[in-house]
């Protein structure tokens, strides 16, 4: 007789997600930039490495939630990816006022660091 589900699907898993994976790995590094790179007492750190964290953590909080409710899933997965925007725009503006160039999403340079991830 194959298993039959439970009342709560199978859930979690969260490790096994590349998007969990990638965003563990821009918390990392994110981390890193701001103790090398920001002054201490700045408060773009605090900001910098929390939109990293709730990119991250909602990633969790999703998969957890997927079990139970798919509308959670999808609104937990959409606070990942804004809270992801927030810390891309942070970057972005660290690179506008220090004077330096954004790369090109098909430079050399890139492309080494995409595949990195």
């Amino acid at each position: 007789m194959p298993e039959q589900p439970g009342f709560i699907p199978p859930h979690g898993g969260y490790a096994d997600l590349l998007s969990y994976q990638k965003a563990e790995i821009v918390f990392d590094l994110t981390h890193c930039y701001c103790e090398r790179f920001l002054r201490r007492g700045d408060r773009t750190i605090d900001q910098m490495v929390q939109a990293a964290r709730s990119g991250k953590q909602n990633i969790v909080e999703a998969s957890q939630a997927s079990g139970t409710s798919k509308e959670m899933e999808i609104k937990l997965t959409n606070v990942a990816r804004a809270s992801l925007e927030e810390l891309l725009m942070d970057y972005r503006d660290q690179l506008r006022v220090a004077d330096l160039r954004l790369w090109d999403p098909g430079s050399r340079q890139a492309l080494y660091v995409r595949k990195l991830g």
